[in-house]
């Protein structure tokens, strides 16, 4: 127990360093050449090749879930105990914010660095959107987003699922929800990736970082849900190839 919640919090940490990072060096120093467009892109790449790689990297030891919203959904479908979920949500948590604050020292050693101008890839909505999305439609937008990803974590390591295929279902999914959520809120769709900058940057964005806490952890009660509706039908239609095969 004690390897998983150090690799989850690893894992989660360097999640946040790397992708967090390059959303803040393409919206924050503008290194997107002023093409939001490219920003999107680039910042959807970080965030699916990232999470691709922690899958292989620590997949093995805990499952590579660093998000608490994929813990909930492992929770609720019966694959961990609670006991577990609770610990992994601390070492989920507590390595977002490592992550935050180590990427943010490191951009603190350079002088054109501001925390107020450049700030550190928050979430937001309202003014703190690029497209002014409302309270209530980024509480949907979350919801929607994380329902669909935790969704395809759980069918893609479901014991019916291609094996060895998981890591490139999940990461992709990942970037396809960043590719449509970056420009209405950010993108959280995990609520440990969202408090680590947000306790970094503080005023606006910690001040509204509950509902990209609340928002992710509903889309995975949700996905669990349908999952467990869904999920022994896809076993029982593989069972039924197999059996014609045969």
């Amino acid at each position: 127990m004690i390897r998983k919640l150090a690799v989850e919090f690893l894992g989660t940490a360097i999640l946040v360093f790397l992708a967090v990072g390059t959303a803040t060096m393409m919206f924050g120093f503008k290194f997107d050449g002023g093409s939001v467009a490219a920003g999107v892109v680039v910042t959807a790449l970080a965030f699916g090749l990232t999470l691709l790689a922690l899958v292989y990297l620590i997949g093995p030891v805990s499952g590579s879930h660093v998000n608490p919203a994929v813990t909930i959904g492992a929770l609720l479908t019966g694959r961990i105990s609670l006991q577990e979920a609770a610990g992994y949500w601390i070492a989920q948590f507590a390595g977002g914010i490592a992550g935050a604050y180590l990427l943010y020292w490191m951009f603190t050693t350079t002088p054109l660095y501001h925390k107020s101008i450049q700030g550190l890839g928050t979430d937001g909505y309202g003014r703190e959107s690029h497209l002014l999305v409302s309270q209530g439609g980024a509480f949907l937008i979350e919801v929607v987003l994380t329902a669909i990803f935790v969704l395809v974590v759980l069918f893609a390591t479901h014991k019916a699922a291609i094996q060895g295929a998981a890591g490139v279902a999940i990461g992709f999914a990942l970037v396809m929800v960043h590719l449509i959520g970056i420009p209405l809120t950010g993108t959280s769709v995990n609520p440990a990736r969202s408090l680590g900058p947000a306790l970094v940057v503080g005023g606006t964005a910690l001040s509204q970082v509950w509902l990209f806490i609340v928002a992710p952890l509903v889309g995975a009660i949700v996905a669990a849900i349908i999952h467990l509706i869904l999920a022994d039908m896809s076993k029982e239609e593989v069972v039924e190839v197999v059996e014609v095969t045969a």
